[in-house]
């Protein structure tokens, strides 16, 4: 039987950030309900531990020719990453029922 690599998750702090606002602004309406999509977010990523190549690349920047970032989808949102050797960097965690580029067009605004 084979041996599954593990890798290294980590989170930049764009994607930390992403998920605060997030959290906050669910919780203005429900803290459990925020609290419980944080955790699925959170396990949704740790998933990512192994096999981080499985997810597909996001289409929008696929068309643009960038082909190393990939996406998990947990509906509504979109956790953003790319794989480097052994470790996982969690980009962004976004809402996909917004377009990709005013998403990073207002970042590169900031």
């Amino acid at each position: 039987m084979a041996e599954t690599k593990s890798y290294l998750v980590l989170w930049a702090h764009t994607a930390r950030q992403d998920l605060t606002e997030i959290v906050e602004y669910i919780a203005q309406d429900s803290v459990a309900d925020a609290l419980a999509i944080l955790q699925k977010l959170e396990a949704e990523a740790a998933l990512l531990i192994t096999l981080p190549n499985r997810a597909r690349v996001v289409p929008e920047l696929l068309h643009t020719g960038i082909a190393q970032y990939r996406e998990l989808s947990s509906a509504p949102w979109r956790i953003v990453y790319r794989v480097d050797n052994r470790q996982v960097l969690i980009m962004a965690v976004l809402d996909n029922r917004r377009d990709l580029q005013t998403v990073l067009l207002n970042r590169l605004a900031r």
